[in-house]
């Protein structure tokens, strides 16, 4: 059985650097916390892991139905607008620990639903923003969620400080990175990544960044060399803006690229379009030796990784996380 999801769940962070370039700034409301996560798309539409479990009239990325889930309760304890223009929101939840401890791989996610009790409720699919707890922090049961706002989500993207929700086991494989990044099943070494997200899809690709998953290297140290093309509406539908800086201290290189610039030229000085053609722009360099991760509508999806075949990456190499 298939099912269509379009990824809509982010979760914003504060950072201590600048981006390299201007973003809108903006005031956040209170936070307000809510007991649940969203790995799935929430949007009209949903691509893979953004939140809701819904049809939609745009373009969309499927992915199989997992196990059935085993639901427990969590807690919301915060709840944030996640861009200036508070189309989606941040939410940081309590989970139990047999939740979190399954939580590997970046690019898995959960399902949510209002309560355990409510045996009908159809469930949204939210893929995990937070990385994979590491050593360091394997006591950790917090977690991140990127949600976009919906006609029928509001239960979760509006929820308050101390909400409970019903949230299930971790699911999914995420992004096979070890599998087909390391070592040397295609003959060459991944040197280069190359990251694409549109919308929420930005919540896993954010999880591999802040993962370590990726073995990027930050500049001068070696290690890998990595690029995020990131696709949004306008620059206030922009979520984790103020994590670029971090992230290009880290070794990624953020290219953001506006759809709709004729709604705001006066504030945005980068890059126009769509992300697959921002790619097709740019090319693919070295090839051979790139691979890549993809969260995203099904027509940036399908035409990335055609541009990213025709130009010799082999198609083990794109990955996505579903």
């Amino acid at each position: 059985m298939k099912l269509f999801f379009l990824a809509t769940s982010f979760i914003a962070g504060a950072s201590a650097f600048a981006p390299s370039f201007t973003i809108p700034s903006f005031s956040t409301k209170p936070a307000v916390s809510s007991p649940q996560f969203g790995l799935l798309p929430t949007s009209t539409s949903t691509h893979l892991l953004d939140g809701h479990a819904r049809k939609s009239s745009s373009s969309q990325l499927f992915m199989g139905w997992g196990p059935e889930p085993v639901w427990t309760s969590a807690t919301v304890t915060s709840n944030s607008p996640a861009c200036p223009s508070e189309s989606c929101v941040s939410l940081t939840m309590e989970v139990p620990s047999d939740v979190m401890g399954g939580y590997k791989v970046a690019g898995q996610y959960v399902q949510m639903k209002a309560s355990i009790d409510d045996e009908d409720a159809k469930p949204i699919f939210l893929a995990i923003a937070s990385s994979p707890p590491s050593s360091e922090d394997e006591s950790s049961t917090t977690m991140e969620f990127l949600v976009k706002k919906t006609d029928n989500n509001s239960w979760i993207t509006s929820a308050s400080e101390s909400t409970s929700v019903a949230i299930s086991q971790v699911m999914g494989s995420g992004f096979p990175m070890e599998e087909h990044l390391e070592g040397f099943k295609y003959d060459f070494p991944t040197q280069n990544v190359l990251l694409f997200a549109n919308g929420s899809g930005i919540a896993p690709i954010r999880a591999a960044i802040e993962s370590g998953q990726l073995n990027i290297g930050a500049p001068g140290k070696g290690g890998r060399t990595c690029r995020l093309y990131y696709g949004v509406t306008s620059p206030s539908d922009m979520p984790y803006a103020d994590k670029f800086g971090k992230w290009e201290m880290a070794g990624v290189e953020v290219v953001p690229v506006v759809s709709r610039p004729e709604e705001c030229k006066s504030e945005w000085p980068g890059r126009t379009g769509y992300v697959q053609n921002a790619l097709e722009e740019d090319g693919v360099p070295i090839p051979r030796n790139s691979g890549a991760l993809l969260c995203g509508v099904k027509g940036m999806a399908e035409s990335v990784k055609g541009t990213l075949e025709k130009a010799g990456v082999f198609e083990g190499r794109i990955l996505t996380n579903f």
